[in-house]
């Protein structure tokens, strides 16, 4: 088999590109699972006061605050690959791409951590 058939397109499993693009890819795609759920939820305002007030009583549980911050650091990820790959389609390619790529990680976690702090 040639070089060029054993080629992939995808990045090498250990390269940092292969883990940015999964981080991408994995956060979209919670994203979008997660969708449902908060449309339900902004339908408990629809039901009534005491529907969406049983809701966010719900809501105060520890285990759904953690949810948030996952949420957050989801969010923050597919940001960050989003405006990674924006900046690899439209400027000019140079071997600063780790760089980057760390820089869109400390978004990520800095955007979770001020989320996670800033809950009362």
């Amino acid at each position: 088999m040639s070089a060029a058939a054993t080629h992939s397109r995808w990045p090498a499993r250990g390269h940092a590109g292969f883990w940015a693009f999964a981080v991408h890819r994995v956060s979209g795609v919670a994203l979008a699972l997660f969708l449902p759920a908060h449309f339900w939820a902004l339908g408990q305002a629809i039901q009534g006061e005491a529907a969406l007030d049983g809701f966010l009583s719900w809501a105060e549980r520890p285990s759904v605050r953690a949810a948030e911050v996952a949420l957050v650091v989801l969010l923050a990820a597919h940001l960050a690959g989003g405006l990674r790959l924006l900046a690899i389609e439209l400027l000019p390619w140079s071997d600063r791409q780790k760089t980057i790529l760390a820089l869109a990680a400390g978004f990520t976690l800095t955007a979770g951590l001020a989320f996670l702090l800033n809950l009362r």
